[in-house]
């Protein structure tokens, strides 16, 4: 192997290793010697790469963005012809992404944010970047939805974007809460049922009083 390629390999399996510690011990517990253990590198590896864990973090977010962004682009959720029925193939999507162990399925930049919010600004917005720019992704469905449906109200594609990220997250941190996955499904049960009233029920309630 060269020997950029070996750098290009090692500090993946650090990005990797990031993803997997961060998720389960959190931001402030892990420290620079569990990301090399988890890699299986030495702390001069480490920081060949990055000059510190919020640099490492930072870069992990990134790397979170793309591989998740990856996955939800070529998700079959996109295939179904009525804006609503994406919509809740969506949610029934993100609850099929619950296996494995609490760390495998929720979420890196969750997990941070609750952490670092106040303490790390620029963490913060990684954090940030990540969960709105994928609630952004299910914007023009809703927005077709709400045209489709004839629904003029006095919420925006945006916000119920950004609610469906707030009650996904809650389930998660109510996983970790009841260390089990149930609650998390249940959670997320509830977030379609919620789209299924919203987009079926009668016009004149989501008309706006005039």
């Amino acid at each position: 192997m060269k020997e950029a390629e070996a750098r290009h390999e090692s500090k993946r399996k650090l990005l990797d290793a990031a993803l997997r510690v961060i998720r389960a011990k959190g931001y402030s517990a892990t420290r620079v010697e569990d990301i090399c253990e988890a890699a299986g590198l030495t702390k001069g590896s480490f920081f060949h790469h990055f000059d510190s864990k919020e640099a490492l973090a930072l870069a992990a977010a990134d790397y979170w963005i793309e591989g998740t962004g990856g996955l939800f682009a070529a998700a079959p959720y996109h295939q179904a012809a009525d804006p609503v029925e994406r919509l809740l193939a969506y949610v029934d999507f993100r609850k099929a992404m619950l296996l494995g162990e609490l760390p495998e399925f929720t979420c890196l930049v969750g997990t941070m944010v609750q952490e670092v919010y106040d303490t790390h600004p620029a963490l913060r917005e990684a954090c940030n970047k990540s969960i709105s720019g994928h609630a952004a992704t299910l914007v023009p469905d809703i927005e077709e939805a709400m045209r489709l449906r004839g629904i003029k109200a006095d919420w925006t594609a945006e916000s119920l974007a950004l609610y469906t990220q707030a009650a996904i997250q809650g389930a998660f941190i109510l996983a970790k809460a009841q260390h089990g996955v149930a609650i998390a499904g249940q959670c997320i049960d509830h977030l379609r049922r919620y789209l299924e009233l919203l987009f079926n029920q009668p016009y004149s309630l989501n008309v706006l009083s005039t």
